[in-house]
């Protein structure tokens, strides 16, 4: 089983790299966010894609910001939009739940395609909504089946400081917080990818200003958490470097995680490796 999540930032502006890139990766179930559409222009522009390469497809979308999918080719069972008593951005536009998690049944995994909120600054009123919405992402894990739950997206929070450039450069920013790394352990699962690679420089996002991509000066926020009963079978767990590279590309690469075989091999932690080795 290959697992995938990919934070395309804008899914319309990355379609023409999506596309191909699931036909060359082939993931079993992939996870999307910041898809910044509404459900009825996802139903138009992308499901139908997704469609014709086997995916079911599970959506939730509310329209300029933000937005989650999940597509799944090994089932797509029980879907649910959101978490239990997910709270609200007290500095949003509305009064609703913003679209920021979709989960579904799939191969015996409960897994959720998450964004969670940035968080701005540690005095910002949306700092405190991301502490309360991983307060309700861990009850909402908690609720279900811990051993088989697979938590995938772009968590905002790099759980460690190996998990940035220049540990410096965040000292007064969010990400790195301990309330947040500590709301991240809290969750109670396996970080596949480090674990995998314990000691090796690995990011996932690299900002769009000029050189940090080719300065490999990133972080580690797009995670694959599992449960104990999905943590021993991982046989490759490695972030797709090459999809972050070329024209117009999102700021994310996409992570991948294979369980109980790996097509590609135990290829390594990033693929291709950055040309600036530290």
């Amino acid at each position: 089983m290959r697992l995938a999540t990919w934070n395309v930032n804008s899914v319309r502006s990355r379609l023409p790299r999506l596309l191909p890139w699931l036909d060359a990766r082939s993931p079993d179930v992939v996870c999307l966010q910041e898809t910044k559409l509404p459900a009825a222009a996802f139903d138009e522009l992308v499901a139908p894609a997704l469609t014709e390469r086997g995916y079911a497809v599970a959506y939730h979308g509310d329209g300029r910001w933000n937005g989650v999918a999940l597509a799944s080719r090994i089932g797509l069972d029980d879907v649910a939009c959101g978490l239990l008593d997910e709270p609200v951005n007290p500095v949003g536009p509305s009064p609703d739940p913003e679209a920021r998690a979709v989960s579904a049944t799939c191969g015996g995994l409960r897994i959720s395609s998450v964004y969670v909120p940035n968080g701005r600054t540690p005095q910002d009123l949306h700092y405190r909504y991301k502490l309360e919405w991983l307060a309700a992402l861990r009850a909402t894990v908690a609720a279900g089946d811990p051993a088989v739950a697979v938590v995938c997206g772009d968590l905002n929070v790099a759980p460690g400081d190996d998990d940035v450039y220049d540990p410096a450069a965040y000292v007064t920013s969010t990400h790195v917080t301990p309330p947040e790394r500590e709301a991240l352990r809290a969750l109670g699962l396996h970080d596949l990818v480090r674990e995998r690679w314990p000691g090796e420089r690995i990011f996932t996002f690299w900002d769009y200003r000029a050189g940090m991509f080719h300065q490999d000066l990133g972080m580690r926020i797009d995670l694959v958490l599992a449960g104990a009963d999905v943590a021993p079978r991982t046989r490759a767990a490695w972030v797709d470097r090459q999809a972050r590279k070329g024209a117009a590309p999102s700021d994310h690469a996409p992570v991948i995680v294979d369980l109980d075989e790996a097509p590609d091999g135990d290829c390594g932690p990033v693929v291709p490796p950055p040309s600036v080795r530290r």
